[in-house]
């Protein structure tokens, strides 16, 4: 059996891949800008091991042995899915596995943008750490004693719900349905986000849910919130979003996801100082790719097997 990993692995990963027993598939790894070498591969490869460049029905075509996409992560917005039961390829993806880390990324993106850390940082490198503006005080604050709304409460939403209380934050949360036992009290997504100082957004991009912060929506929102996404880019109106970062009408945001991804150099949110960005990484530790291997080399056994697939989506 031969998996492609279409994604740069560091050299540790790499190793731990060339170094797996007879029993495991043979790994290849591609990066995502080399397309050459990805359509070079496809024709041998019966796992796709995918991550974030879209499996698109031209990428699923040129595999013709291919059998299973296997999302690293939980969404799988980014995978043709009528294409792959078309094609009676299995999707699976891997909840829980990256929990851990984009909780503490989304929280990471809250602190910095309530702290200004990044103009702090730029302006402490080029020598002017000290020269700033009273004002800038104005615009600076602390998790305690705030509201955090979390829309959308799956794995990430409960485990950042922990923390934030644990800083003082009061939590608020949005879902489908009230959850029994949930730490935080549930209001409407209009309720919350009219009531919640930062708002953090924790769920998958679907029709539903493409751009559910609209502009009428961020327009609701408390004036001089933040706003968190570590989830998908789509959820948010962007150029909504950016003229409300411009008026002040929201006093920051932390972002690790976009609407076009990679982002145009041009994009208008790279040029605001109160904007934390990264660059869709809020999942990426070593923790989460050797849970992630775990469960890709269980999917691939299962395959070979013919046993029932875990997670599986298609």
């Amino acid at each position: 059996m031969r998996a492609l990993f279409h994604y740069a692995a560091s050299p540790g990963l790499a190793d731990h891949l060339a170094g797996l027993d007879g029993a495991a598939p043979k790994v290849s790894i591609c990066p995502e800008a080399d397309d050459a070498l990805l359509f070079r591969l496809l024709p041998e490869t019966d796992v796709l091991w995918h991550v974030l460049k879209p499996a698109t029905a031209q990428v699923l075509d040129a595999a013709p042995r291919l059998r299973l996409v296997q999302k690293w992560g939980v969404g799988v917005n980014t995978i043709d899915l009528e294409r792959c039961k078309a094609l009676g390829i299995a999707v699976c993806n891997m909840p829980g596995s990256n929990t851990t880390a984009v909780a503490e990324a989304a929280l990471a993106l809250m602190l910095a943008a309530l702290r200004r850390i990044g103009p702090f940082d730029r302006a402490m490198r080029a020598g002017r750490g000290w020269a700033f503006q009273p004002q800038d005080f104005d615009r600076v604050g602390e998790v305690a004693g705030r509201t955090v709304g979390i829309v959308g409460y799956g794995a990430v939403g409960q485990r950042l719900a922990g923390a934030v209380a644990g800083l003082g934050a009061r939590v608020l949360y949005t879902a489908r349905s009230r959850k029994p036992g949930a730490l935080g009290e549930w209001r409407d997504l209009d309720a919350l986000l009219a009531q919640a100082d930062i708002v953090s957004l924790h769920l998958p991009l679907t029709p539903e849910t493409a751009k559910l912060l609209s502009a009428e929506r961020i327009g609701r929102m408390k004036p001089g919130a933040i706003l968190v996404n570590a989830a998908r880019g789509g959820l948010v109106d962007e150029p909504a979003l950016v003229a409300a970062l411009r008026s002040g009408q929201l006093m920051a945001a932390g972002l690790d996801v976009f609407a076009e991804e990679p982002v145009d150099p041009a994009n208008p949110l790279l040029a605001l100082d109160n904007v934390v960005l990264l660059p869709h990484i809020a999942w990426l530790t070593p923790e989460t790719l050797a849970r992630s291997l775990v469960i890709a080399l269980e999917n691939c056994r299962r395959l070979a097997a013919g046993e029932a697939l875990l997670h599986r989506v298609v």
